[in-house]
Protein backbone atom coordinates (compact mmCIF):
# COMPACT_ATOMS: atom_id res chain seq x y z
CA UNK A 1 0.00 0.00 0.00
CA UNK A 2 1.12 3.52 -0.86
CA UNK A 3 1.65 5.81 2.19
CA UNK A 4 -0.27 4.11 4.42
CA UNK A 5 -1.50 5.32 7.14
CA UNK A 6 -1.47 8.79 5.51
CA UNK A 7 -3.46 7.64 2.57
CA UNK A 8 -6.15 6.45 4.74
CA UNK A 9 -6.72 9.68 6.99
CA UNK A 10 -6.69 11.63 3.23
CA UNK A 11 -9.28 9.34 2.18
CA UNK A 12 -11.47 9.39 5.59
CA UNK A 13 -11.30 13.53 5.44
CA UNK A 14 -11.31 14.57 1.93
CA UNK A 15 -9.81 18.10 3.48
CA UNK A 16 -6.29 16.72 3.54
CA UNK A 17 -6.20 15.70 0.13
CA UNK A 18 -2.86 17.31 -1.42
CA UNK A 19 -1.86 18.08 1.90
CA UNK A 20 1.35 17.01 3.76
CA UNK A 21 -0.28 14.65 6.17
CA UNK A 22 1.72 13.89 9.48
CA UNK A 23 0.65 10.90 11.62
CA UNK A 24 1.67 11.54 15.04
CA UNK A 25 1.79 13.84 18.00
CA UNK A 26 1.77 17.37 17.53
CA UNK A 27 4.91 19.56 17.49
CA UNK A 28 4.03 21.29 20.60
CA UNK A 29 3.77 17.75 22.24
CA UNK A 30 6.40 15.26 23.27
CA UNK A 31 6.11 12.49 20.20
CA UNK A 32 6.95 11.09 16.87
CA UNK A 33 5.85 10.66 13.51
CA UNK A 34 4.02 6.94 13.03
CA UNK A 35 3.70 7.99 9.46
CA UNK A 36 3.82 10.84 6.52
CA UNK A 37 2.09 11.72 3.34
CA UNK A 38 4.08 11.21 0.11
CA UNK A 39 3.78 15.60 0.14
CA UNK A 40 5.16 15.77 3.44
CA UNK A 41 8.03 13.06 2.44
CA UNK A 42 9.37 15.72 0.12
CA UNK A 43 10.40 17.86 3.51
CA UNK A 44 11.95 15.19 4.68
CA UNK A 45 9.83 14.19 7.30
CA UNK A 46 9.91 10.73 8.09
CA UNK A 47 8.71 7.35 10.81
CA UNK A 48 10.25 7.69 14.31
CA UNK A 49 11.17 11.10 13.78
CA UNK A 50 10.66 13.26 17.30
CA UNK A 51 7.45 14.98 15.78
CA UNK A 52 9.09 18.92 16.78
CA UNK A 53 11.65 18.55 14.19
CA UNK A 54 8.67 16.83 11.49
CA UNK A 55 7.26 20.73 12.53
CA UNK A 56 10.35 22.31 11.97
CA UNK A 57 10.99 20.59 8.54
CA UNK A 58 7.45 21.40 7.21
CA UNK A 59 6.03 24.03 8.99
CA UNK A 60 2.63 23.68 7.15
CA UNK A 61 2.23 19.88 7.94
CA UNK A 62 -1.23 18.91 9.44
CA UNK A 63 -0.42 16.80 12.22
CA UNK A 64 -3.33 14.04 12.75
CA UNK A 65 -3.16 11.19 15.76
CA UNK A 66 -3.03 7.56 14.63
CA UNK A 67 -6.33 5.60 14.45
CA UNK A 68 -4.34 2.12 14.43
CA UNK A 69 -7.72 0.12 14.73
CA UNK A 70 -8.79 1.79 11.68
CA UNK A 71 -5.69 1.00 10.24
CA UNK A 72 -5.63 -2.57 11.08
CA UNK A 73 -9.07 -2.78 9.94
CA UNK A 74 -8.18 -1.33 6.75
CA UNK A 75 -5.47 -3.83 6.64
CA UNK A 76 -8.09 -6.83 7.23
CA UNK A 77 -10.33 -5.77 3.93
CA UNK A 78 -7.97 -5.48 1.54
CA UNK A 79 -6.27 -8.48 1.67
CA UNK A 80 -9.65 -10.25 1.85
CA UNK A 81 -9.73 -8.38 -1.14
CA UNK A 82 -6.53 -9.74 -2.55
CA UNK A 83 -7.64 -13.75 -1.41
CA UNK A 84 -10.33 -13.25 -3.43
CA UNK A 85 -8.16 -13.26 -6.69
CA UNK A 86 -5.35 -15.29 -5.32
CA UNK A 87 -6.25 -18.10 -2.79
CA UNK A 88 -4.87 -18.63 0.14
CA UNK A 89 -1.10 -18.48 -1.02
CA UNK A 90 -0.55 -15.19 0.60
CA UNK A 91 2.10 -14.57 3.20
CA UNK A 92 1.16 -11.28 4.90
CA UNK A 93 4.78 -9.48 6.27
CA UNK A 94 3.27 -6.02 7.54
CA UNK A 95 -0.23 -4.31 8.14
CA UNK A 96 -0.18 -3.21 4.39
CA UNK A 97 2.67 -5.82 2.45
CA UNK A 98 1.72 -8.87 1.33
CA UNK A 99 3.88 -11.38 -1.24
CA UNK A 100 1.03 -13.63 -3.81
CA UNK A 101 2.44 -16.65 -5.30
CA UNK A 102 0.03 -16.95 -8.81
CA UNK A 103 3.01 -19.29 -10.61
CA UNK A 104 0.50 -21.93 -10.47
CA UNK A 105 -2.42 -19.78 -12.21
CA UNK A 106 0.18 -18.71 -15.17
CA UNK A 107 2.20 -21.08 -16.91
CA UNK A 108 3.88 -20.34 -20.49
CA UNK A 109 6.40 -21.42 -22.20
CA UNK A 110 9.10 -18.94 -20.96
CA UNK A 111 9.53 -17.85 -17.57
CA UNK A 112 9.30 -14.15 -18.98
CA UNK A 113 6.36 -14.72 -20.78
CA UNK A 114 4.55 -16.59 -17.68
CA UNK A 115 5.30 -13.34 -15.69
CA UNK A 116 3.51 -11.11 -18.20
CA UNK A 117 0.11 -12.94 -18.21
CA UNK A 118 0.50 -11.76 -14.39
CA UNK A 119 0.14 -8.31 -14.88
CA UNK A 120 -3.30 -8.30 -15.82
CA UNK A 121 -4.04 -9.34 -12.59
CA UNK A 122 -1.99 -6.77 -10.79
CA UNK A 123 -4.07 -4.15 -12.46
CA UNK A 124 -7.19 -6.42 -11.25
CA UNK A 125 -6.03 -6.51 -7.98
CA UNK A 126 -5.22 -2.39 -8.00
CA UNK A 127 -8.27 -2.06 -9.63
CA UNK A 128 -10.38 -3.73 -7.05
CA UNK A 129 -8.37 -1.95 -4.05
CA UNK A 130 -9.12 1.60 -5.72
CA UNK A 131 -12.64 1.51 -6.20
CA UNK A 132 -13.66 -0.54 -3.35
CA UNK A 133 -11.41 0.91 -0.89
CA UNK A 134 -10.21 4.12 -1.89
CA UNK A 135 -6.30 3.61 -1.26
CA UNK A 136 -3.41 2.81 -4.04
CA UNK A 137 -1.59 0.36 -4.12
CA UNK A 138 2.10 -0.45 -6.00
CA UNK A 139 2.87 -4.03 -7.01
CA UNK A 140 5.96 -5.66 -8.22
CA UNK A 141 6.04 -8.72 -10.26
CA UNK A 142 8.87 -10.56 -10.61
CA UNK A 143 9.95 -14.71 -10.36
CA UNK A 144 11.22 -14.82 -6.28
CA UNK A 145 10.67 -12.16 -3.43
CA UNK A 146 13.53 -10.47 -3.67
CA UNK A 147 12.99 -9.37 -6.96
CA UNK A 148 9.24 -8.47 -6.15
CA UNK A 149 10.50 -6.46 -3.12
CA UNK A 150 12.20 -4.06 -5.49
CA UNK A 151 9.95 -4.10 -8.20
CA UNK A 152 6.79 -2.92 -5.49
CA UNK A 153 9.55 -0.42 -4.19
CA UNK A 154 10.28 0.97 -7.26
CA UNK A 155 7.35 3.32 -9.07
CA UNK A 156 5.34 4.27 -5.68
CA UNK A 157 2.50 5.14 -5.52
CA UNK A 158 0.46 3.60 -7.54
CA UNK A 159 2.54 1.90 -9.49
CA UNK A 160 3.04 -1.63 -11.34
CA UNK A 161 6.72 -2.57 -12.28
CA UNK A 162 8.09 -6.50 -14.10
CA UNK A 163 11.06 -7.33 -13.27
CA UNK A 164 12.17 -10.46 -15.64
CA UNK A 165 14.65 -12.85 -15.75
CA UNK A 166 16.13 -11.15 -19.14
CA UNK A 167 15.90 -7.74 -17.03
CA UNK A 168 17.11 -8.64 -13.32
CA UNK A 169 20.72 -8.30 -14.28
CA UNK A 170 20.50 -4.92 -15.38
CA UNK A 171 17.68 -3.47 -13.08
CA UNK A 172 20.07 -4.88 -10.05
CA UNK A 173 23.55 -3.59 -11.02
CA UNK A 174 23.36 0.22 -10.21
CA UNK A 175 21.51 -0.24 -7.49
CA UNK A 176 22.81 0.60 -3.77
CA UNK A 177 23.75 -2.77 -1.69
CA UNK A 178 21.25 -1.77 1.13
CA UNK A 179 18.59 -2.32 -1.44
CA UNK A 180 19.07 -6.05 -0.89
CA UNK A 181 16.99 -8.17 1.41
CA UNK A 182 19.26 -8.32 5.01
CA UNK A 183 21.53 -5.57 4.24
CA UNK A 184 21.31 -3.21 7.35
CA UNK A 185 23.47 -0.52 8.40
CA UNK A 186 26.68 -2.32 9.95
CA UNK A 187 26.23 -4.87 7.01
CA UNK A 188 26.30 -1.87 4.55
CA UNK A 189 29.41 0.12 6.70
CA UNK A 190 31.20 -3.53 6.12
CA UNK A 191 30.50 -3.78 2.61
CA UNK A 192 31.60 -0.03 1.67
CA UNK A 193 34.82 -0.49 3.77
CA UNK A 194 35.56 -3.17 0.83
CA UNK A 195 34.62 -0.51 -1.83
CA UNK A 196 31.18 -1.96 -2.71
CA UNK A 197 28.93 0.63 -3.42
CA UNK A 198 26.41 -1.01 -5.60
CA UNK A 199 24.96 -4.59 -6.30
CA UNK A 200 27.18 -4.61 -9.33
CA UNK A 201 30.00 -4.15 -7.20
CA UNK A 202 29.00 -7.04 -4.77
CA UNK A 203 28.27 -9.00 -7.99
CA UNK A 204 32.21 -8.56 -9.03
CA UNK A 205 34.07 -8.89 -5.42
CA UNK A 206 36.63 -11.00 -6.14
CA UNK A 207 37.07 -11.64 -2.10
CA UNK A 208 35.09 -14.23 0.34
CA UNK A 209 32.09 -12.42 1.21
CA UNK A 210 31.85 -14.36 4.29
CA UNK A 211 35.27 -12.15 5.89
CA UNK A 212 32.96 -9.39 5.72
CA UNK A 213 29.75 -10.56 6.30
CA UNK A 214 29.91 -14.19 8.02
CA UNK A 215 28.13 -17.33 6.52
CA UNK A 216 25.56 -15.16 4.98
CA UNK A 217 28.24 -14.37 2.56
CA UNK A 218 26.89 -16.96 -0.26
CA UNK A 219 23.61 -16.31 -0.15
CA UNK A 220 23.79 -12.25 -0.57
CA UNK A 221 25.96 -13.24 -3.73
CA UNK A 222 23.40 -15.14 -4.43
CA UNK A 223 20.86 -12.46 -4.25
CA UNK A 224 23.38 -10.00 -6.07
CA UNK A 225 22.72 -12.01 -9.05
CA UNK A 226 19.20 -12.03 -8.14
CA UNK A 227 18.90 -15.50 -7.09
CA UNK A 228 16.11 -15.88 -4.58
CA UNK A 229 14.35 -19.46 -3.73
CA UNK A 230 12.64 -18.80 -0.19
CA UNK A 231 9.42 -20.11 -0.62
CA UNK A 232 6.09 -18.32 1.30
CA UNK A 233 5.61 -18.57 5.01
CA UNK A 234 2.51 -19.48 5.17
CA UNK A 235 3.24 -21.34 8.96
CA UNK A 236 3.54 -19.53 12.10
CA UNK A 237 6.77 -17.15 12.47
CA UNK A 238 7.90 -15.22 14.64
CA UNK A 239 5.52 -12.55 16.36
CA UNK A 240 7.94 -11.19 18.59
CA UNK A 241 11.62 -10.27 19.99
CA UNK A 242 12.12 -8.73 23.70
CA UNK A 243 14.68 -8.77 26.06
CA UNK A 244 14.17 -8.02 29.54
CA UNK A 245 16.33 -7.54 33.03
CA UNK A 246 14.96 -7.92 36.67
CA UNK A 247 17.02 -6.04 38.99
CA UNK A 248 18.70 -7.05 42.13
CA UNK A 249 17.15 -4.27 44.01
CA UNK A 250 14.59 -1.95 42.58
CA UNK A 251 16.00 1.23 41.21
CA UNK A 252 14.53 4.58 40.00
CA UNK A 253 17.87 5.56 38.87
CA UNK A 254 18.23 7.10 35.27
CA UNK A 255 21.77 5.95 33.94
CA UNK A 256 21.23 2.51 35.07
CA UNK A 257 17.99 2.44 33.58
CA UNK A 258 19.02 3.90 30.25
CA UNK A 259 22.04 1.84 30.39
CA UNK A 260 19.51 -1.29 30.86
CA UNK A 261 17.63 -0.08 27.67
CA UNK A 262 20.65 0.95 25.49
CA UNK A 263 22.16 -3.40 26.01
CA UNK A 264 18.09 -4.22 25.45
CA UNK A 265 18.26 -2.45 22.33
CA UNK A 266 21.54 -3.76 21.16
CA UNK A 267 20.55 -7.13 22.13
CA UNK A 268 16.52 -6.74 20.07
CA UNK A 269 18.27 -4.94 16.71
CA UNK A 270 20.74 -8.11 16.91
CA UNK A 271 18.09 -10.70 16.91
CA UNK A 272 16.15 -8.17 13.85
CA UNK A 273 19.63 -8.69 11.84
CA UNK A 274 20.06 -12.11 12.30
CA UNK A 275 16.95 -12.69 11.19
CA UNK A 276 16.31 -10.59 8.01
CA UNK A 277 13.36 -8.73 9.72
CA UNK A 278 12.84 -5.00 10.66
CA UNK A 279 9.73 -4.00 13.39
CA UNK A 280 6.54 -2.02 12.95
CA UNK A 281 6.07 -1.52 16.84
CA UNK A 282 8.48 -0.53 19.59
CA UNK A 283 7.22 -1.94 23.36
CA UNK A 284 8.41 -0.90 26.24
CA UNK A 285 7.23 -3.24 30.17
CA UNK A 286 8.32 -1.99 33.51
CA UNK A 287 7.23 -4.15 37.05
CA UNK A 288 7.50 -2.39 40.39
CA UNK A 289 8.05 -3.75 43.60
CA UNK A 290 4.33 -4.64 44.10
CA UNK A 291 4.73 -6.76 41.07
CA UNK A 292 2.69 -3.93 39.24
CA UNK A 293 3.17 -4.38 35.42
CA UNK A 294 2.81 -2.78 32.60
CA UNK A 295 3.09 -1.61 28.59
CA UNK A 296 3.21 0.95 26.51
CA UNK A 297 3.98 0.96 22.81
CA UNK A 298 4.18 2.78 19.56
CA UNK A 299 3.78 1.59 15.94
CA UNK A 300 4.90 3.10 12.81
CA UNK A 301 4.43 3.03 9.25
CA UNK A 302 7.95 2.33 8.45
CA UNK A 303 9.64 -0.31 9.92
CA UNK A 304 12.96 -0.13 12.25
CA UNK A 305 16.05 -2.29 12.65
CA UNK A 306 18.52 -0.14 14.15
CA UNK A 307 19.76 -0.17 17.60
CA UNK A 308 19.50 3.56 18.12
CA UNK A 309 16.14 4.05 17.07
CA UNK A 310 14.80 1.20 19.18
CA UNK A 311 16.72 2.55 22.58
CA UNK A 312 15.28 6.27 21.53
CA UNK A 313 11.45 5.09 21.48
CA UNK A 314 11.94 2.93 24.21
CA UNK A 315 13.56 5.84 26.60
CA UNK A 316 10.61 8.67 24.69
CA UNK A 317 7.82 5.80 25.87
CA UNK A 318 9.04 5.42 29.86
CA UNK A 319 9.05 9.24 29.21
CA UNK A 320 5.86 10.26 27.79
CA UNK A 321 4.02 7.75 30.03
CA UNK A 322 5.98 8.98 33.23
CA UNK A 323 6.29 5.52 33.84
CA UNK A 324 9.47 6.08 36.92
CA UNK A 325 7.38 7.30 38.85
CA UNK A 326 8.68 4.69 41.75
CA UNK A 327 11.86 2.47 41.59
CA UNK A 328 11.38 -0.33 39.11
CA UNK A 329 12.17 -4.18 39.67
CA UNK A 330 12.18 -5.29 35.94
CA UNK A 331 12.77 -3.09 32.42
CA UNK A 332 12.40 -4.66 29.30
CA UNK A 333 12.02 -3.60 25.77
CA UNK A 334 10.36 -5.55 23.00
CA UNK A 335 9.38 -5.13 19.20
CA UNK A 336 6.21 -6.47 17.43
CA UNK A 337 4.22 -6.32 13.58
CA UNK A 338 7.90 -7.75 12.49
CA UNK A 339 8.24 -7.98 8.67
CA UNK A 340 10.91 -8.72 6.37
CA UNK A 341 13.62 -5.82 6.32
CA UNK A 342 12.46 -3.69 3.63
CA UNK A 343 15.12 -2.24 0.81
CA UNK A 344 15.10 1.88 0.07
CA UNK A 345 12.58 3.45 -1.90
CA UNK A 346 14.27 3.12 -5.37
CA UNK A 347 13.62 6.13 -7.78
CA UNK A 348 16.06 4.52 -10.71
CA UNK A 349 15.61 4.25 -14.25
CA UNK A 350 13.90 1.18 -15.19
CA UNK A 351 17.03 -0.77 -16.85
CA UNK A 352 19.60 1.29 -16.58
Amino acid sequence: MDAFYASVEQRDNPALKGKPVIVGSPPTQRGVVAAASYEARKFGVRSAMPSVTAGRLCPKGVFVRPRMEAYRNESHEIMGIVQEFVGELIQQVSVDEAYMDVSAQHQAATADESLELARPLARQIKAAIHKRRGLTATIGIAPNKLLAKLASDFQKPDGLTLIGDSEKMAFLKPLPVRSLHGVGKVTEENLHRAGIQTVGDLRNYAGDLRALVGSWGTELKRFAFGEDDRALELGDEVKSISSENTFLRDTDDRPTLRACLKEQSEDVASSLAKRRLAAHTVQVKIRYGDFTSLTRQISLEEPLTDAKEIYRLGCWLLARERLVNRPLRLIGLGVSGLAEARASQLRLPFGS
